[in-house]
C-alpha cells in the first residue's frame, strides 16, 4: 500500500467498492481534509476543516468510535449537518484514525450512492487500515 494518503484513500475507495471517501487529521484542535475522493467540488471547501464533534467525521473523532449511517439522505437523527446531504451519499461510514496507543489522530470515511449498512467484519477491516493512516508521533 502507497504511503501517499490520496493514494492510500483512492485504495481503500477501490476496495471497498465505495463511491467517496475522505481522509481528516486532527491538527491544533480541528480535523484537517487531508485526501478525499469523489467528493463533489462544492462540498469541500465545506469539509475541509471539520470541528470535533460536527458532523460525521467530528462525531466520530469526539467518540474515538465508528459513526454509520444506513441512508444520510433521509436520516432525521439531526446528527448530521443538512449539507451532507448535497454529496449525495446514503450508506456512510466514518471510522477514527488510531495511533498505536488509541489516541485519536483522525478520521476514515467512505460512502455509497445507495442504502448500505456496513457490517461488523467491514467496520473492523475499514479500522484496522484506518490504524495505518496514523501520523508518526
Amino acid at each position: 500500500m502507497s504511503n501517499n494518503l490520496q493514494e492510500r484513500l483512492e485504495e481503500i475507495v477501490r476496495d471497498f467498492a465505495a463511491d467517496t471517501g475522505s481522509i481528516h487529521l486532527l491538527e491544533n484542535g480541528v480535523l484537517n481534509l487531508k485526501a478525499h475522493v469523489g467528493l463533489p467540488p462544492h462540498i469541500v471547501p465545506h469539509i475541509s476543516v471539520v470541528p470535533i464533534g460536527k458532523g460525521m467525521a467530528g462525531l466520530a473523532a469526539e467518540r474515538n468510535e465508528p459513526v454509520s449511517v444506513c441512508n444520510l439522505q433521509t436520516d432525521e437523527s439531526g446528527k448530521f449537518p443538512s449539507g451532507a446531504k448535497a454529496t449525495g451519499v446514503n450508506g456512510a461510514i466514518v471510522v477514527p484514525v488510531r495511533d498505536a496507543d488509541g489516541r485519536m489522530k483522525g478520521t476514515l470515511g467512505i460512502g455509497v450512492l445507495r442504502d448500505y449498512e456496513y457490517s461488523a467484519e467491514e467496520i473492523a477491516n475499514l479500522l484496522a487500515l484506518a490504524a495505518t493512516l496514523a501520523p508518526a508521533a
